[in-house]
C-alpha cells in the first residue's frame, strides 16, 4: 500500500493535557489546539490531537482505521495488558462487539425503558421533597446529581444495595485509567482489587433481581446470544458507564442553568425543552472530554501523516465548542439543535445508555422545572479533577421554591 505524503508541518504543543491547570479549565487549550490546526502533535505523550468537530467526528465514525480493540485510553492493548478485563463495548470492534452491541440496544431501548418513567417521575419529586424540607441552599452534586443516578439506576440495574456506594469510586477510577499513569491514577491505585472485586461480585446472576437490565443480559447468555463469560462483563460496563457519565451530565445541567438564569425561564416557560436542555448542557461542558483511538492504516488527516499503530487522542469537548460547527458555542442556548453533539460519541461506539441518561435527565428536570423558580451559585464552587472526566466535586446552590 503507498503510504499518504504530507502537505505541511504538523503543529507540535508541549502542554500537557492531563496536567491540573488544563484539567481545571480545558477551554483555553482546547482553544489553542482547534487555531492551531486540524492535527497537533502532543509532544510529551507522542500522540496525535484531533480537537476541531469535523476530525473528531470523522473519527468516531471511522471504526475500521480508528480502532477502539487497541484501547480507548493512552495504553495500547497491542503492547500492554490492561488492568481489568477490557470492556466488550468501549474497547472491541467488530466482530467482537456485535453481539454484546446488540443486546445492550434492545435492552437499553426507548420502549424497554419507558416503563420506568412513572417510578423515576415519583422517585425525582421524593427527591425534592426532601431536599427543600431540610432549606433551599444545598450542594447540587452530592445531594442531586449524584443522589438520583444512584437512587434509581442501580435499582434499573438490579445490583444488589450492598456495594452501591463503589460505584462512583470504582467508575472514577476506570475514567482516570484512560489517561496517563499520573497522580490520579496514583490516588485510586491502593483500592483497585478491593472496588473490582465488589463490583465484579454485583455483576453475578445470583445476586441480580429478576427484573432488572443485569438479568435481562444473563438471560441472553441463556439463549445463547451471548456467552456466560460475556454476561458479568457487559453488566459491569453497564455500571461504569452508566453511573459517573449522568451524575457528571447532571451536575453540568444545573451549573449551566445557574449562570443562565434566562434559560431557565425559558425552560419553565417550556416544559418540552427539557431534552434538549439536557443535550445542550452536555454539549456545553462535555462531561465526557477525551477518548482515544489507534489508528489499523497510515491515514492523512488534513494534511499530516498519522502513521499505523498510532494513538490519536479525541477532544470530544473542543469539539462540543468548535465555531466552525456551532454558532456561539460558548454560550448555553436553548434555543439551539444540540443534536450531533460528540458528548455520547459518534458511530458504532456511541453510548448505548444515552436513552437511560436522558430519561434520568428529562424526568429529574422536569420535577425540578415544575417546583423550583430560581437556580442560583451560593457558594465556591470545586472541580473534580479526573483524566477523562469533566466533573464537579461541589456546587453550592441555592433554590427559591414555588
Amino acid at each position: 500500500m503507498t503510504s499518504p505524503v504530507a502537505t505541511f508541518e504538523t503543529p507540535v504543543s508541549d502542554v500537557d493535557p492531563f496536567s491540573y491547570d488544563v484539567l481545571e479549565d480545558p477551554l483555553p487549550f482546547q482553544a489553542e489546539l482547534r487555531a492551531a490546526g486540524p492535527v497537533v502533535y502532543l509532544k510529551k505523550y507522542d500522540v496525535y490531537a484531533l480537537s476541531r468537530y469535523e476530525e473528531v467526528h470523522a473519527a468516531l465514525t471511522d471504526w475500521q482505521t480508528f480502532q477502539s480493540a487497541a484501547g480507548v485510553g493512552l495504553s495500547n492493548f497491542r503492547y500492554e495488558k490492561p488492568w481489568r478485563p477490557p470492556s466488550l463495548l468501549l474497547e472491541a470492534d467488530p466482530p467482537h462487539h456485535d453481539a454484546p452491541r446488540a443486546i445492550l440496544t434492545k435492552i437499553l431501548g426507548p420502549r424497554e425503558i419507558r416503563r420506568l418513567s412513572e417510578s423515576w417521575a415519583a422517585d425525582a419529586e421524593n427527591l425534592i421533597d426532601q431536599l427543600l424540607a431540610n432549606g433551599t441552599e444545598f450542594d447540587a452534586v452530592a445531594d442531586l446529581a449524584a443522589a438520583f443516578p444512584l437512587r434509581v439506576f442501580p435499582d434499573a440495574v438490579g445490583i444488589p444495595h450492598k456495594g452501591r456506594e463503589d460505584l462512583l469510586p470504582y467508575g472514577n477510577h476506570a475514567f482516570n485509567a484512560f489517561g496517563p499513569a499520573n497522580e490520579l491514577v496514583a490516588q485510586g491505585a491502593p483500592r483497585v482489587a478491593e472496588l473490582s472485586t465488589s463490583i465484579a461480585a454485583q455483576c453475578a446472576r445470583e445476586v441480580l433481581t429478576p427484573d432488572g437490565f443485569g438479568a435481562q443480559i444473563w438471560a441472553a447468555a441463556d439463549r445463547g446470544d451471548i456467552t456466560e463469560a460475556q454476561a458479568p462483563l457487559i453488566v459491569r460496563s453497564l455500571l461504569t458507564a452508566g453511573v459517573d457519565t449522568t451524575v457528571n451530565g447532571l451536575a453540568a445541567l444545573i451549573y449551566a442553568f445557574a449562570t443562565n438564569p434566562e434559560q431557565w425561564t425559558r425552560l419553565r416557560e417550556n416544559p418540552g425543552l427539557v431534552r434538549t436542555a439536557f443535550d445542550e448542557a452536555v454539549r456545553f461542558e462535555s462531561p465526557v472530554q477525551t477518548f482515544f483511538r489507534t489508528t489499523t492504516r497510515d491515514i492523512e488527516v488534513g494534511g499530516t501523516v498519522i502513521p499505523e499503530g498510532r494513538k490519536i487522542l479525541m477532544f470530544l469537548g473542543s469539539a462540543n465548542r468548535d465555531p466552525r460547527r456551532w454558532e456561539n458555542p460558548d454560550e448555553f442556548d436553548l434555543s439551539r439543535d444540540p443534536s450531533g453533539h460528540v458528548g455520547f460519541g459518534f458511530g458504532i461506539h456511541q453510548c448505548v445508555g444515552q436513552h437511560v441518561a436522558r430519561l434520568e435527565a428529562s424526568t429529574l428536570l422536569s420535577a425540578l422545572a415544575r417546583r423550583i423558580t430560581t437556580i442560583e451559585i451560593s457558594g465556591q464552587t470545586r472541580r473534580h479533577h479526573n483524566n477523562t472526566l469533566r466533573a464537579w466535586e461541589s456546587l453550592p446552590v441555592r433554590v427559591r421554591a414555588d
